[in-house]
């Protein structure tokens, strides 16, 4: 039986006739909200830190670098082939891994790795969120493997919220096969409500706004 009968058999049993043209797509409202950079920056970094997230906010490159070595510790990272990462040199820290282009080695690295070191797309000020389109240069197993998460976001990346996301890429899948939106880190409770964190992706995470 092939679907148009299957649908037909549904639409029967409930009283309904052929299908109808569908009404025209209402075009959504989208509200970007005004507010200066250094305003963005303060409410990211006061939502992102309210979920359990580290902010930090670094003034070069070079001091990226320094953050990052600090946050290393001798503990062992892998790093995705990101831009703003090389220009911060991360991957000649010692004890990272980078420059991916075989599946299996990137898999093996990530299931192994302390931390996870990654650029952000875009970072969402209202709901502390980071913003990552999958893309060869950012492999999106980077930022779920590993059980600490730390990511580099150019704060001119830092937008209002969904709003303006969706105004500056209104098709997301027409940029990149998967759009993840991290909010805060992993977390999952039981029937009896008991919070736990790192169940389904890092439970540690720091966002560096440069």
């Amino acid at each position: 039986m092939n679907r148009e009968n299957i649908l037909h058999k549904v639409r029967s049993a409930l009283g309904r006739g052929s299908v109808r043209e569908a009404a025209a797509g209402i075009q959504p409202r989208l509200r970007v909200v005004e507010a200066g950079l250094e305003e963005k920056i303060r409410q990211f970094a006061q939502a992102f830190q309210a979920l359990g997230g580290t902010f930090w906010r670094a003034e070069s490159y070079e001091d990226v670098f320094q953050r990052v070595a600090g946050l290393l510790n001798g503990r062992s990272a892998v790093a995705s082939n990101a831009p703003i990462l090389r220009n911060c040199r991360i991957e000649t820290l010692s004890g990272v891994v980078s420059d991916f282009h075989e599946e299996a080695r990137l898999r093996l690295a990530c299931a192994t790795a302390d931390i996870g070191i990654t650029g952000a797309d875009y970072a969402l000020a209202d709901t502390g969120s980071l913003v990552m389109f999958s893309s060869p240069a950012e492999a999106r197993m980077i930022s779920l493997l590993p059980p600490v998460h730390v990511a580099v976001v150019a704060k001119e990346r830092i937008l209002t919220g969904l709003d303006e996301l969706f105004t500056l890429t209104p098709l997301p899948a027409e940029v990149s096969s998967s759009m993840v939106i991290i909010t805060g880190p992993s977390r999952t409770a039981d029937i009896e409500q008991i919070l736990v964190r790192g169940v389904h992706g890092p439970g540690e995470i720091h966002a560096i706004v440069v």
